[in-house]
């Protein structure tokens, strides 16, 4: 997990405000399912959109271990929308690296 600045988070938060949420936390909570959708989805993007359309009370802590559980830093909890980011493993790929160096 990485430690981000403000700067940084809000860097993220504005890359994701165009994006649609590719991982949904419905009736049963966060499955190994939803888990291996959110590494996934992490190893393809980076940076990813989360809902959750139940367990909305609990979203604080079910993000944190979600993320946890993915490797992932929790960037933000906007309403029922979690940012997770994770740097891609090959450097090549990782499309926010340097921008978020400069901040």
């Amino acid at each position: 997990m990485i430690e981000l600045t403000s700067k940084q988070r809000k860097f993220l938060e504005k890359n994701a405000q165009s994006m649609n949420p590719v991982v949904i936390v419905g009736q049963n909570g966060v499955t190994p399912a939803v888990e291996e959708m959110a590494n996934t989805s992490l190893a393809l993007h980076e940076l990813i959109k989360i809902s959750f359309n139940e367990f909305k009370d609990e979203k604080q802590d079910l993000a944190a271990k979600l993320a946890e559980r993915c490797g992932a830093t929790l960037v933000r909890i906007i309403g029922n929308k979690v940012i997770l980011y994770r740097p891609a493993e090959r450097a090549a790929d990782r499309k926010f690296e340097k921008s978020l160096n400069k901040l």
